[in-house]
């Protein structure tokens, strides 16, 4: 078909070709209240020194070491207190302390903590049991990070933990990637919505329903543009509205059967496609081009192959529309439970459950039947294992290479 590359290329190759194909899109600037999750466009430097002042580790007493330099026990008398937020204002005189709560301020010329299990309480007066080195449970200023650090780089994905630091940093907005817009459709004159009358021939579109959320889950924003059915002119029509779109995702129609219209519309000349087959199971007819200047990654319509090159292939083209610092997936190993047969000349990606063993090694089983329809196994699956074309037979107890899908939940 003209306008089609119809060598079939490794996994490697169209992954590459995808991401040098997109680019980084603009940026927006948010509260990091609503950062969970979103792509750093800018290092953040620390405002302030954290923590702020000296202060306390434990519950105990400030105390000058040079006042508890006899044998124990040392007798000093209390004259006041301590807590976060609010200080000692003054200086200790000889043979005495004060109260002091973690997190408070210590008197500039305290040096020493002495915690409270280690004292016994006298009305106005402490006695010390065990005495303490001078700097002991103290958390100097600046100890954690610096004003002036550079605490986070750009492209670092923002968790729950980043989040804190950023606001001990004293920073409450940032410069962010924007969320991609990423268009979606389905094809097939077989697909109703979730929910409607199902018709004889008919059966349930869950791809797009499914990768919407995933491109969610992987920072983007989903359009659902819903079903187009087998007819050249409502899929043009889909393919026209694509106003502010930054990737446009499509669902079936990918293979080379007569009703496979995305393939036949996007293989006209006037559009550049680079990618028509991978060899890799399942996922075999996946497309990817350009359409008026946006990226288009064209997915296969079973339900797992779709679900596959999706996590293959979408997830890291969204992580580099956003500048991500890390694009692909990671790769780790487990121990196969079972052997595992040779591989033909296609990269198997067998769906598995994983346990751990009793010395705490991961362990993948595969399941039974790997057909690409199979959608519950597919959901209950916790891993891909990763077969390379032409890879050996393998016994169990073996090491092979997986792909948690916990990452894409």
């Amino acid at each position: 078909m003209r306008g089609f590359n119809d060598d079939m290329i490794q996994v490697d190759a169209a992954l590459e070709k995808i991401l040098s194909s997109i680019n980084k899109i603009g940026d927006e600037d948010i509260s990091i209240a609503n950062a969970l999750g979103r792509v750093l466009a800018e290092d953040l430097i620390s405002r302030v020194d954290h923590p702020p002042n000296r202060v306390s580790a434990m519950d105990g007493y400030a105390v000058r070491s040079k006042d508890i330099n006899s044998p124990p026990p040392v007798r000093l008398k209390q004259v006041g207190e301590s807590s976060a937020g609010n200080r000692f204002n003054g200086l200790l005189k000889e043979l005495q302390t004060i109260r002091i709560f973690t997190g408070a301020r210590i008197p500039e010329n305290a040096d020493t903590i002495i915690i409270q299990e280690n004292v016994i309480k006298e009305k106005e007066h402490i006695l010390i049991q065990k005495t303490e080195v001078p700097g002991k449970y103290i958390r100097q200023s600046g100890l954690d990070f610096k004003k002036g650090d550079v605490l986070l780089k750009s492209g670092t994905r923002l968790n729950f933990r980043n989040i804190a630091l950023i606001a001990a940093m004293n920073i409450a907005w940032i410069k962010v990637t924007r969320k991609p817009r990423i268009a979606i459709f389905s094809s097939g004159s077989e697909l109703v919505y979730p929910g409607d009358e199902i018709g004889p021939d008919q059966i349930i579109s869950s791809n797009s329903i499914g990768l919407s959320a995933l491109i969610e889950a992987s920072g983007g924003s989903p359009i659902n543009l819903g079903i187009a059915i087998d007819d050249m002119s409502i899929i043009r029509q889909k393919l026209s509205n694509l106003m502010n779109v930054d990737l446009l995702v499509t669902i079936g129609g990918a293979s080379v059967g007569d009703y496979d219209l995305i393939r036949r519309i996007l293989g006209e000349a006037k559009n550049k496609i680079k990618i028509s087959r991978v060899a890799m199971r399942p996922g075999k007819p996946l497309i990817f081009g350009k359409l008026q200047g946006i990226p288009i990654l064209g997915l296969p319509g079973n339900p797992v192959s779709a679900g596959v090159t999706a996590i293959l292939y979408l997830v890291p083209a969204i992580n580099k529309l956003v500048g991500s610092d890390n694009y692909q997936n990671p790769i780790e190993s487990a121990i196969t439970t079972i052997n595992l047969e040779k591989n033909d000349s296609r990269q198997d990606y067998l769906r598995a459950k994983l346990s751990r063993k009793k010395n705490g090694e991961l362990s993948a089983t595969p399941f039974n039947y790997q057909d690409s329809s199979m959608l519950l196994n597919f959901a209950k699956a916790e891993c891909l294992i990763i077969r390379a074309p032409f890879a050996k037979a393998l016994k169990k107890g073996n090491r092979v290479k997986i792909i948690r899908l916990d990452y894409f939940s």
